[in-house]
């Protein structure tokens, strides 16, 4: 099969011929790819398929193959977050999402390259290097979830999961012209999730439709005991898909067309609005006051949470070790050769942040940020069903053009980091081309609401074909 086909199509070629037929040729698809989307190709698929074609499809991803990011911990299979400091580690259990996949009979096809630690926004600071976009190899594939959002836009997989801290599902879903969903904080468990910033990251799925978004929330969303801030909800997402708008009511926040956006990605996603009110909803814009503040809020709080979950990386019980004289040498000498700088940096600005005498002027002020931008998104919620914004300001930047300036990296997350801090939901997916790139649209939501947000984004996606359109062959 051409590798390009939501979770319907792969389904219909099962019945026709095997799940191991379909799992080969993605695994032949994968071996053959330019664009360095997996850490680790997983050498039992073929044969977990062969056993799902033994026992009878059972499951409703019975025989789907579906890539894992690389911070998601697999029982039997490396992971690593794309950290030197990392390799070698096989996790000796599998995270909550992981279970349910498997109870679900998916097949996971391998570990999907990422920013180390999921700190980026171009995943180019992976020990493995960076992932290509497959819409122009010579740009980035966004970050941190570049590899998953890469490995569904080239056919590697046609579904992923990834994990957004501050945009790291929808960035590389945008600039790699799929679809990406960052569940409400507590809709997923966490358990298993290699932790970056605990108090912001989700576990979120990426494919080529919404429906397939739908169809993995079934699986991997409700509660789970071991995540003390995963919540019990009664949503069924399938149920949200529902081609009907007329009721929406759509606001448009002012401050997310500001300085710095792409007049072709501001045009799209205009013109995407405008379909909504063809289609009967209705917008109107909106200001959310503190958005120039939640960059800076969202990075420090993020960092200090950072120095804190990173600190168990020393060497002494998994993964990369650098021999010392003694355990303050050998943690030392670990972290300096097994950390990459963007690492490295968070590490000591997080430290910094809370520090003695620093701690209030810094992380609690972000902390208190962070209470307003939730009060903004609150507010504007009360009175509209969604919020509809660009999810990034610009379409994918070149390989190397921001890697040497970080603050430039931290500002292109500018439109998705405010929703994190929120803890609401968010989609994007794709609304436009410009000069063969992709355009993302992002529909944000109430807490708990989405099955809002699918509807929107499956209404959209059944009155346009910007969803069908895919990259050159890449392999």
């Amino acid at each position: 099969m051409s590798g390009w086909a939501n979770i319907s199509q792969v389904k219909e070629k099962i019945t026709q011929g095997s799940a191991e037929d379909i799992t080969t040729s993605y695994l032949k698809r994968i071996k053959k790819s330019k664009i360095n989307a997996y850490t680790t190709v997983w050498e039992g698929a073929a044969e977990k398929a062969r056993e799902i074609d033994e026992q009878g499809h059972n499951g409703s991803l019975a025989g789907i193959p579906i890539a894992i990011k690389d911070n998601i911990s697999t029982k039997g299979i490396s992971t690593t977050c794309s950290s030197k400091i990392l390799q070698g580690y096989v996790p000796p259990y599998d995270a909550h999402v992981i279970e349910r996949l498997k109870d679900a009979g998916a097949i996971i096809l391998g570990k999907t390259n990422m920013d180390e630690f999921a700190m980026g926004t171009s995943t180019e600071s992976s020990c493995y290097g960076p992932t290509l976009n497959p819409w122009d190899m010579e740009r980035v594939s966004g970050g941190s979830s570049g590899g998953s959002a890469a490995a569904v836009a080239a056919g590697e997989a046609p579904i992923a999961l990834g994990s957004d801290t501050g945009g790291s599902v929808r960035c590389p879903a945008a600039f790699c012209g799929v679809v990406g969903l960052k569940p409400t904080y507590g809709t997923i468990s966490r358990y298993g999730l290699i932790s970056y910033a605990s108090s912001l990251e989700q576990i979120g799925p990426l494919a080529t439709c919404v429906a397939d978004i739908a169809a993995l929330m079934d699986v991997i969303g409700g509660y789970d005991a071991r995540d003390s801030t995963s919540v019990k909800t009664e949503t069924v997402y399938k149920d949200a898909l529902v081609d009907n708008v007329s009721d929406l009511k759509i606001g448009v926040p002012a401050e997310y067309f500001g300085a710095g956006i792409d007049p072709a990605v501001e045009s799209a996603v205009w013109d995407a609005i405008q379909l909504f009110e063809e289609l009967g909803a209705s917008w109107e814009q909106v200001s959310l006051p503190h958005t120039p503040y939640a960059l800076a809020a969202c990075y420090i709080i993020a960092m200090s949470e950072a120095s804190s979950n990173l600190a168990r990386f020393d060497g002494t019980r998994y993964g990369y070790r650098k021999e010392g004289e003694n355990w303050h040498v050998m943690a030392s000498r670990t972290r300096a050769e097994g950390f990459g700088a963007e690492v490295k940096r968070r590490i000591l600005l997080g430290t910094y942040a809370l520090s003695a005498g620093y701690h209030d002027k810094y992380y609690l002020k972000a902390l208190r940020v962070r209470t307003l931008v939730k009060r903004d998104f609150d507010l504007a919620l009360k009175e509209f069903d969604c919020l509809m914004t660009p999810t990034m300001p610009v379409p994918a930047f070149k390989l190397g053009e921001k890697v040497d300036d970080p603050l430039a990296l931290y500002l292109a997350d500018v439109n998705t980091v405010p929703i994190n801090l929120a803890g609401v939901p968010s989609i994007s997916l794709p609304c436009g081309y410009t000069d063969g790139l992709p355009i993302g649209l992002q529909i944000i939501g109430k807490h708990f609401d989405e099955a809002t947000v699918l509807r929107a984004a499956y209404s959209f996606e059944q009155n346009t074909e910007h969803h069908t359109r895919r990259p050159v062959e890449v392999v």
